[in-house]
């Protein structure tokens, strides 16, 4: 995990994605008292632009658009967070002890994670809300499941590689248990292309829960999220053009600060330092 603190120092492109993250995280966690309205109360100005006392205006029943966004960031950023968990979990464990499990458990799990790989997102997490009477956490279970072959892959290769380290043999000829091997030496290094993963995936799962969000499914109205609001929205483009925007550059925001801090990781690990180096004094040579 020093490679992230590492990456965050060197890295202007992932200070700014930190940036930007700790930012919604705050308006997870306070955005409820942030919000200068309640943002359920129903007003007369419905369809209103911004003004000083409605700085991104109100919705069609004449709520005001800057408290239920503030108010929406935690069912809308959770959620993927806890598909994210649930992916990691139920992915990352297995795809390390995968390795060691002998050939029988390996080829189960294998071909576990091959069939969870041919379910299509959406329309399982649909089903399963209806199923559950249309529940977010349920849906949010099934799409973390639905993750976990992305982990497995990760954390299987990651452990493949390390598994004739050098190092790990010699752990290995001086008796250390598996148990021993895996947390003491594999672990570490298994962890950062894991947190590359988990910053990539809590993007993907929050386009999938504003997705949710949007078809009306997971949160009932009038429980403000940023899918639920950009669909309201949308239903009266003609009056008010600019009301979309904001829930959507929320979500856009948020989801390209996840992706550029596991690029800015990812760019930050050994491997990819060595050949960018390669590339570097190849182009010298070249010249």
């Amino acid at each position: 995990m020093s490679l992230i603190g590492r990456a965050l120092k060197s890295n202007r492109t992932a200070q700014v994605s930190i940036v930007v993250l700790v930012i919604v995280a705050i308006l997870v966690i306070f955005g409820g008292w942030l919000a200068p309205y309640d943002p359920l109360k129903q007003g007369s100005a419905i369809l209103q632009g911004p003004s000083g006392a409605h700085w991104l205006g109100t919705d069609n029943l004449g709520r005001d658009t800057l408290s239920r966004l503030l108010a929406g960031s935690r069912l809308s950023v959770l959620g993927a967070v806890e598909a994210t968990l649930v992916g990691a979990v139920l992915g990352a464990i297995p795809g390390l002890l995968s390795v060691y499990l002998g050939r029988t458990g390996e080829w189960l799990l294998l071909r576990l994670m091959d069939a969870l790989l041919a379910l299509p997102f959406i329309i399982v997490a649909i089903a399963v809300a209806g199923v559950a009477g249309g529940g977010l956490h349920p849906a949010m279970i099934t799409i973390g499941v639905l993750f976990a072959p992305t982990f497995f892959r990760i954390s299987r290769s990651a452990t493949l590689g390390l598994r004739r380290a050098g190092y790990v043999e010699a752990a290995e000829l001086f008796g250390s248990s598996t148990a021993r091997l895996v947390v003491r030496h594999v672990w570490r290094k298994v962890a950062t292309p894991i947190a590359v993963a988990a910053a990539n995936t809590t993007g993907a799962g929050l386009l999938v829960v504003s997705s949710l969000m949007f078809l009306g499914i997971g949160v009932a109205p009038p429980a403000p999220t940023w899918g639920g609001m950009l669909a309201t929205d949308l239903n009266f483009l003609s009056q008010a053009p600019m009301a979309p925007l904001a829930p959507a550059v929320l979500i856009m925001v948020t989801v390209g600060a996840l992706n550029l801090l596991a690029d800015a990781i990812r760019e930050d690990t050994p491997t990819a330092r060595s050949t960018t180096r390669r590339k570097e004094r190849a182009n010298v040579n070249a010249h």
